[in-house]
C-alpha cells in the first residue's frame, strides 16, 4: 500500500471517523465545477515560436520521458508559469 502524506492521512481520518459530509446540491456542485474545469483548461487560441532545434529535442525527449505530446508539456510548462506555481529562480527581485 503506498504511503500518504499528511492531508491524505487527515482526509482519511474524517472520512473514517464520520466528518466528511456529502453536499445537500452534489449533481449542481459537480455539473458547476465541471464547467470551471472545462473553461480553465480550454485551449483557444495559437502561438507560433522560434526555438533552436536542440532545446526542440530536448523538449521532445521530455515529453516521451513524461509520456505526454511535446505541445502538451510546453503548454503545461507556461501555464504553471504564468499561473505562479514554476518561478524562474535566476530571476533576481
Amino acid at each position: 500500500m503506498n504511503e500518504f502524506d499528511a492531508e491524505e492521512k487527515e482526509i482519511l481520518d474524517a472520512y473514517d471517523s464520520g466528518g466528511l459530509k456529502r453536499v445537500k446540491d452534489v449533481d449542481d456542485q459537480i455539473a458547476r465545477h465541471r464547467i470551471v474545469a472545462e473553461a480553465t483548461f480550454k485551449k483557444d487560441a495559437r502561438i507560433n515560436i522560434r526555438l533552436s532545434s536542440r532545446d526542440l529535442r530536448a523538449l521532445q525527449a521530455r515529453a516521451l520521458k513524461e509520456g505526454v505530446p511535446y505541445q502538451t508539456l510546453v503548454s503545461s510548462v507556461l501555464h504553471k508559469f504564468v499561473d505562479g506555481q514554476l518561478v524562474d529562480t535566476a530571476v533576481k527581485k
